[in-house]
């Protein structure tokens, strides 16, 4: 186990957090105007160069299209068999990534709180969650509805793709566009997923579905696609896209991975994965972080600039942090509030 103390809080940053980024934390320069093409490259760069989760999430894509993948002739007809397949494959792959984060980061702590975010520990025999279980309640939601509601919404692109009713793209076929797309991909996941999370936490539908998802304010691994059936359908609804943009499996599959997948690392709660007293891998998602802990802040991710276009970014700062507050107090003021939300200590 490691046992090296934590990096002291930089002076004059946030006090609210046992580590934390460079405060301000930025946003994406690729929308940036005018334009800082050196600074774009290096984000991307830092994507897709570097070992990360989108490398992994790519590469994942490309193996279980060569190895895994029912052929396109069997998924031409609906069946139990074929669908089956691909949700224990998306079961496995997703208790893979999120338990041994899991195991490594809270089970076993190996890391100990080196690059964790909150000071606090995973909640236990609390009744706001399912089984009482903060660990439980995920895991349940992730599972039973997640990768089952993921399942579906693939297994149907895949049926459609089988019998020629959506437009498909091959790397011979078209080079440029094919190698576009896989870079397109994740920005429209980002784009989609904060107008459905502005939309999420609409006071009705955020009691209905939303609030399940921010029980969760000091997030794990699981925490990720914790969510209620209403969401899933909601949140996986971005698949959608590749019936009428022209897409090869492995676009859907890379997509299908961000999406289920890579809230596993962006929720860790850890900073990233240090070895040999190093980073080595880009995990946790700060931005985000802050969504679970202000709440009404960061809808989206910072792939897009959305969130300081609309006036709800949050970057780390004590200004932003009152800033925040007051504009949760104005929003939560009116008659309509959510109701049984969950409030940061």
């Amino acid at each position: 186990m490691m046992t090296t103390a934590p990096a002291a809080v930089p002076a004059g940053s946030s006090r609210d957090w046992n580590h934390h980024p460079d405060l301000p934390i930025p946003v994406s320069p690729l929308f940036a105007w005018p334009p800082r093409p050196r600074e774009a490259l290096q984000w991307l760069a830092a994507s897709w160069l570097a070992l990360s989760m989108m490398l992994l999430e790519f590469l994942l894509a490309v193996i279980v299209y060569a190895v895994f993948l029912p052929d396109m002739a069997t998924m031409q007809t609906v069946s139990a068999g074929w669908i089956l397949q691909i949700w224990v494959r998306n079961l496995i792959l997703l208790f893979l990534v999120a338990h041994s984060l899991h195991l490594y980061f809270h089970g076993f702590k190996t890391q100990g709180m080196i690059l964790k975010f909150d000071r606090r520990q995973l909640a236990r025999d609390n009744g706001i969650f399912t089984f009482r279980s903060q660990l439980l309640d995920n895991m349940f939601w992730s599972l039973a509805s997640g990768v089952t509601v993921w399942t579906l919404y693939e297994a149907f692109y895949f049926w459609a793709a089988a019998n020629g009713l959506v437009p498909l793209v091959g790397f011979s076929d078209n080079p440029l566009w094919f190698v576009i797309w896989i870079l397109l991909v994740p920005i429209w996941s980002s784009l989609y997923f904060y107008w459905i999370h502005r939309f999420l936490h609409w006071p009705p539908l955020y009691r209905i579905a939303h609030s399940l998802h921010h029980r969760n304010i000091n997030v794990g691994p699981w925490s990720g696609i914790s969510m209620h059936p209403i969401e899933h359908l909601i949140y996986f609804m971005s698949f959608g896209i590749h019936l009428i943009v022209p897409s090869h499996p492995i676009h859907f599959l890379f997509h299908a991975f961000i999406n289920g997948l890579n809230p596993s690392a962006s929720h860790s709660g850890f900073d990233g994965l240090v070895v040999r007293d190093r980073k080595q891998v880009e995990l946790g998602d700060f931005f985000h972080q802050l969504h679970h802990r202000y709440f009404e802040c960061n809808y989206g991710t910072s792939e897009m600039p959305w969130d300081v276009w609309f006036g709800s970014f949050h970057d780390g700062s004590e200004a932003a942090t009152s800033e925040t507050r007051k504009r949760r107090s104005r929003m939560h003021a009116r008659p309509d509030r959510p109701t049984g939300e969950p409030r940061p200590s």
